[in-house]
């Protein structure tokens, strides 16, 4: 009996073709291009919130947001993604084969879903971790008031701050900005009570 033939490996050529054309996003990482989820409305309302908050704060500093339509390129793997949010800071460098992939966000933030949070934690932070212009990746929760800050150490390991008073903030340790989570979490269903309860 003969073996069933491997499905081919796209080029990221191919990748970068098809996902010009497509309606939705996709990833892509050796050769695979894996479709992301349709994201919930507390998703998208978390993640407008900190735009809108970190927008002002970066005015005039030389960095900027971009949101989750901006692809990312993770040189060390191949890796092409798409974070929630990154900070990009002074000129924009992007990958030699696709100019619309940016290779050095200094910052990364990730909503996380149900769905996706342990590939948000795990293989996709790793891949993170390996962008050398990196030096912050933040993960917020959508289920409760929490967010959780690495910052990258002189020896290359990572602290991680939490971030869950409601009537506090979080702050970017690498541009020294600080958002109120009562801004990040503003309007988002479930977790007004949470917030109301420290006011």
């Amino acid at each position: 009996m003969s073996a069933l033939p491997k499905p081919l490996k796209l080029t990221v050529s191919d990748y970068l073709t098809l996902e010009a054309r497509a309606d939705t996003r996709s990833e892509f990482f050796n050769g695979e291009m894996f479709a992301m989820a349709g994201s919930s409305p507390k998703h998208n309302e978390i993640k407008d919130n900190l735009i809108a908050e970190l927008g002002p704060r970066l005015r005039g500093s030389g960095c900027r947001t971009y949101s989750s339509d901006q692809r990312i390129k993770v040189d060390r793997t191949g890796l092409y993604t798409y974070p929630d949010i990154a900070i990009v800071c002074g000129k924009k460098e992007v990958d030699a084969i696709d100019p619309n992939s940016i290779t050095n966000p200094k910052v990364v933030f990730e909503v996380l879903s149900p769905s996706t949070a342990s590939y948000d934690r795990g293989t996709k932070f790793r891949h993170y971790q390996l962008l050398p212009a990196v030096q912050e990746i933040v993960l917020v929760s959508q289920d409760r008031v929490q967010v959780e800050r690495y910052v990258r150490q002189a020896d290359q390991s990572w602290m991680l701050t939490t971030f869950d008073d409601p009537s506090g903030e979080f702050t970017l340790a690498s541009l020294g900005i600080g958002v109120k989570l009562a801004e990040v979490y503003r309007d988002v269903e479930m977790l007004e009570t949470q917030l109301r309860e420290t006011e």
